[in-house]
């Protein structure tokens, strides 16, 4: 049901898939970032891209142009294009930034990218041919946190956009060189370069920076998960109405939709929590994709296992593993196997150095079966 590959035991801080998923681009929470190559159930790496100074950030591979971004601490972005050699060539785009660049993502059109940093603003970058080089420009009204996600619409124009201040807000990021005029959509119709479309306020003590967004497939509903426990999502369609789940679970830190009315989240309880949406807009709790659970160790009991230990002398208890697959927080979420419209797989990877393939399509978990 699942795939588990591990990559040594330093954590991976985000990772990203190529079109077709033979290669795998990850940050081992440093300023590298490692290409695997897929070889049946083995791993070889092919290439390593060390350009940057600090820890990487943030990467995205785009599908249709076959480039990777990244973004780092060290406050650049480089976009990586791969020559006739299969070797990576990086170019540096300048950010016009004072903070450390927190996150990075393509458009749908794969013809610019927006990096979230630290310095309040948000650079949009797009390439200029006629001087040969990446141009950014900056929203930054009315930004006063850090940026700490983002995610686009589907119609290449609106960007979502979390931040530190427990807020989450939609920007047009329309640039008028190169692409044409957006359609109105159920967000609004203006949509000059850095106009707020809508702001969501998490509400209600406690609350929680934002950690990660995400757009619906059709781009009329949006979910964001924060610090709070919280999982909350808003409909366009319905007023900008916000339902917010409030869960027992530790607080995520990536979500991502599998289906139009279904969600997957997870983070630091290590273990991946499908949500579904109802015909009211409200949301519920489905199903844990991780249903492992530990093995009984001779039928003692913890009592039993204490008093044994305590009989010995010895302070140390050797069965410290949790019952998930991932043995620390789950660091990022990224569609393996379908789009957001239908998923049928998904992967993970967390801090302590595991990539897991997780199959939605599982008979326990199949979301055909459970009516969604």
């Amino acid at each position: 049901m699942t795939e588990q590959h591990r990559f040594g035991n330093n954590p991976i801080t985000c990772h990203a898939w190529n079109a077709d998923k033979t290669h795998v681009a990850l940050s081992p929470n440093n300023n590298e970032v490692h290409i695997y190559q897929r070889n049946g159930a083995d791993w070889k790496q092919v290439d390593t891209l060390n350009q940057h100074d600090l820890r990487v950030m943030g990467i995205d591979w785009a599908p249709k142009t076959n480039r990777i971004v990244t973004s780092s601490a060290d406050r650049n972005a480089y976009v990586w294009s791969q020559d006739k050699d299969g070797k990576w060539k990086p170019t540096l785009v300048l950010l016009r930034i004072n903070r450390a660049a927190t996150c990075v993502k393509w458009s749908p059109e794969e013809n610019k990218f927006a990096a979230g940093s630290g310095a309040r603003l948000i650079s949009i970058c797009y390439f200029e041919k006629e001087n040969d080089w990446w141009v950014s420009k900056h929203i930054k009204k009315p930004i006063r946190s850090t940026i700490t996600c983002l995610d686009w619409h589907p119609n290449n124009c609106l960007l979502a956009a979390g931040s530190s201040d427990f807020k989450v807000r939609i920007f047009s990021s329309y640039i008028k060189d190169i692409e044409d005029v957006p359609k109105a959509t159920q967000w609004g119709a203006k949509m000059p370069l850095g106009q707020l479309m809508t702001e969501f306020v998490n509400q209600n003590a406690p609350v929680g920076w934002v950690h990660d967004v995400s757009f619906s497939p059709d781009g009329n509903k949006i979910c964001w998960v924060s610090h709070d426990s919280s999982i909350n999502v808003a409909d366009a369609t319905k007023g900008n109405g916000v339902y917010r789940l409030r869960t027992e679970f530790l607080p995520f830190l990536s979500c991502t939709w599998v289906t139009n009315n279904s969600i997957v989240a997870a983070g630091h309880s290590c273990i991946p929590v499908l949500y579904t949406l109802d015909k009211d807009g409200q949301m519920n709790f489905l199903a844990k994709l991780d249903t492992s659970a530990k093995k009984e160790s001779g039928g003692l009991s913890a009592m039993k296992m204490f008093h044994s230990l305590d009989k010995q002398a010895r302070i140390e208890i050797s069965d410290t593993n949790l019952d998930s697959i991932h043995q620390n927080q789950i660091t990022c979420l990224r569609i393996y196997e379908g789009t957001k419209e239908k998923a049928t797989k998904i992967s993970s990877s967390g801090a302590d150095g595991l990539l897991v393939i997780w199959n939605l399509n599982a008979s326990s978990l199949s979301l055909e079966n459970l009516k969604i």
